[in-house]
């Protein structure tokens, strides 16, 4: 009996790289579209600093049904949810580096639906990422339900002591090395960045040292898979512990999509660089976050997303009315409004760096910083190394993906762009040893730098 048309197979395997990460879902798509992807039930494997599980807010759920539409109004930070409420995604495993940790470590089960009372795409999970964008909903309030599991696995970098499978795969990595900064070449070409001066040595505790176990006691954290006894193995971040948690989601016989986002392995937040501390602490004030309490009922979680949406709808229409008029009288009246008491100091401190702020650009650092920031850590040259070994162990272990989408994230500045070429070059060099030969597609060339759409947005 057939069960549907016969799953077509690339000769090579298929890597596109992209600059903006949403510019895979189109790559996607076209994968759908020729068989080589199911219509629907993909699974995903997503390496990145952001989860990326956001959605646009004001979209409606239906927008999905037209590419074309859909791609106009997808994000870095919202292009994964619309497809799985298109149904054609089913099961994502964030793999994250330890500085990364916007959702909570572990399995979460969710549906993804169509909000009967908005007709917006929304959520079911109540973890404090979708709850501090306003996303979340009952149940009992979506239509088209759409489940979706979401594996959230954090990588640790190799040991120090453990030989890099990458180091000196290549004589062109090695010379790489010898370039100076001023040397280094355009985009697509390999070469070793050196680490910023200014930052100190924060590699992580090697895997199950005493160190990690010591640091994850201070915040509260388990350094342990539940249930598990002492072995180093199965330390959560381990390699051993990937791979088993991912072996649960991939299989031999089912395709999956390897994605990669380079911040992965060396992350910047760009809104630090564009704001003096004393504004990104206003920032914080003003976008904070009222958490819901730990047991929380349906009741309350309403109350709390109905409360944080009004406190964003504000806080936009604030900014919005900025950028028409920025003078005493507008500040000050928005300044009366609950909790935006220190409106007046932002806007001071901004004008006086800049007589005509980027109020929208405001905005959107505000977003970021709500009831956490963005992840900020530029990776020194040996802990990139170290995190790109880990992750050779890993797809080691795993079948082959059949599509393997890149972003670069470097014009917004989310990767590092004195790094971004030289990463890039290692994780092909990993992808070409582990999969033979790559049909290699480099879609970013076609953007052009410094172009509007590379500012910094809220991921």
């Amino acid at each position: 009996m057939s069960s549907g048309p016969a799953k077509r197979l690339y000769s090579d395997l298929p890597v596109w790289i992209v600059e903006d990460h949403h510019d895979v879902v189109c790559h996607i798509y076209r994968a759908i579209a020729s068989r080589h992807l199911p219509l629907k039930d993909i699974k995903m494997v997503h390496l990145d600093s952001h989860p990326d599980l956001l959605i646009p807010v004001n979209m409606s759920a239906d927008t999905v049904f037209d590419k074309d539409a859909l791609l106009s109004e997808l994000s870095i930070e919202n292009w994964i949810m619309p497809m799985v409420y298109a149904g054609h995604l089913s099961c994502v495993a964030w793999l994250h580096p330890y500085w990364a940790q916007q959702i909570r470590e572990g399995q979460h089960s969710m549906t993804v639906g169509r909000d009967s009372s908005t007709t917006t795409i929304r959520v079911t999970s109540t973890d404090e990422y979708f709850l501090s964008d306003g996303l979340y909903v009952p149940q009992e309030q979506l239509e088209n339900p759409k489940p979706l599991r979401l594996d959230v696995v954090k990588v640790n970098p190799v040991k120090p002591t453990h030989k890099t499978l990458t180091a000196g795969r290549t004589e062109e990595n090695t010379c790489a090395a010898k370039h100076p900064r001023t040397e280094w070449p355009g985009a697509g070409e390999a070469s070793r960045p050196q680490p910023p001066s200014d930052r100190p040595d924060t590699l992580q505790p090697a895997e199950g040292s005493t160190a990690q176990q010591s640091t994850a006691n201070k915040t509260g954290e388990t350094s342990k898979e539940p249930g598990r006894g002492e072995n180093d193995d199965d330390d959560e971040g381990s390699t051993h512990y990937v791979v088993k948690t991912l072996l649960s989601v991939v299989t031999e016989t089912e395709p999956y999509i390897l994605d990669i986002d380079l911040d992965f392995f060396s992350c910047k937040n760009p809104f630090k660089e564009m704001y003096t501390q004393e504004e990104y602490t206003i920032l914080q004030e003003l976008y904070s976050f009222r958490r819901p309490s730990p047991n929380a009922d349906q009741e309350e979680l309403s109350e709390c997303v109905d409360h944080r949406i009004h406190q964003l709808e504000d806080l936009e229409a604030t900014f919005a009315d900025l950028l028409e008029d920025d003078g005493e009288e507008t500040v000050t009246r928005w300044a009366k409004n609950p909790g935006m008491a220190s409106l007046a100091q932002l806007v001071s401190s901004l004008k006086a760096r800049n007589q005509s702020p980027d109020y929208e650009m405001v905005h959107q650092a505000g977003l970021t910083c709500d009831y956490s920031e963005l992840p900020h850590h530029i990776s020194t040259d040996e802990e990139i190394d170290r995190l790109i070994s880990a992750v050779e162990l890993v797809l080691k272990a795993l079948p082959k993906p059949t599509l393997v989408t890149v972003s670069r994230s470097s014009l917004d500045e989310y990767c590092p762009a004195e790094q971004v070429n030289w990463i890039q070059s290692r994780v092909l060099s990993v992808l070409e040893s582990l999969y033979g030969a790559l049909d290699l597609h480099k879609d970013y060339e076609n953007t052009t730098t410094g172009s509007p759409d590379s500012q910094p947005q809220a991921s």
